[in-house]
């Protein structure tokens, strides 16, 4: 098998739109890799991300990630408008509030069944449709998920949201030993709150301070700090770190 390129690689980067998932698609393209950009709703955030990407060669994609099938046809729509599939960051997700206390039965089922499907089932999919070209390719391959702090410390309003971000570093273990064979390294980053547009408002609203306070810096991640570790997940010196679930929390939760 021919070494992990460095550079110029073929890069899919899932919920790409905004936040995160711009942030991560701008770090790929600056290196010098070919990204494709894939939305769920927001095209015309993704078109704003596709815009401001270094270099050339970079795709648009859109898909539902709820539906199996349309989660598993990215990878395969990436791979043809890239010409290869070498790197795959699983960053789409919903987190949206459902406090076990106050919320009733329809809608305490609605949010699991949405958090399954697009948090543990949609990188599932993704991610096998993604790890069958690059075993055909030949040529080895990186699969990083974005898990979350949450995985371990608990979100008592979204306990859907953390208990899927822990079977995604559990299923990124499960194929970092299955697919390494292959010469493809698969890891996960945990991180803690991150300044992005979606949770701007809870920054300068009453919470602020406490958000702020959790971490011994007084402050929270950039995603572009996020978005420089996962890089370098997905790079050869890194294939090492693979079953990594590798914790961005500015010292917020600590664990052994």
């Amino acid at each position: 098998m021919p070494p992990f390129p460095a550079r110029g690689r073929r890069v899919l980067v899932t919920g790409a739109s905004r936040g995160l998932g711009r942030a991560l698609a701008r770090v790929f393209a600056a290196n010098g890799d070919r990204v494709a950009v894939h939305y769920g709703a927001r095209r015309a955030e993704a078109e704003r991300t596709l815009a401001a990407l270094d270099g050339d060669g970079h795709a648009l994609l859109g898909a539902d990630l709820s539906d199996p099938g349309a989660a598993a046809g990215l990878a395969d729509a990436a791979r043809e408008a890239l010409g290869g599939l070498d790197v795959l960051v699983n960053n789409a997700a919903v987190n949206t509030p459902h406090p076990p206390a106050s919320t009733g039965f329809t809608a305490w089922a609605e949010a699991w069944r949405r958090h399954v499907d697009v948090n543990l089932l949609a990188t599932a999919h993704v991610s096998h449709s993604a790890a069958r070209w690059m075993i055909e390719q030949g040529t080895g391959g990186r699969i990083v998920n974005i898990g979350s702090r949450g995985a371990f410390r608990g979100e008592p309003d979204h306990p859907a949201y953390g208990a899927t971000k822990a079977a995604v570093h559990a299923l990124g273990q499960s194929l970092a030993v299955a697919l390494a064979p292959h010469g493809i390294a698969v890891a996960s980053v945990a991180p803690g709150f991150i300044g992005t547009e979606r949770v701007a408002h809870r920054l300068t609203g009453p919470e602020g301070a406490a958000i702020l306070a959790q971490s011994p810096y007084g402050r929270v991640a950039d995603p572009d700090e996020i978005a420089a570790a996962v890089r370098w997940l997905a790079s050869p010196e890194a294939e090492w770190s693979s079953g990594t679930v590798l914790d961005l929390n500015g010292a917020s939760y600590l664990r052994t």
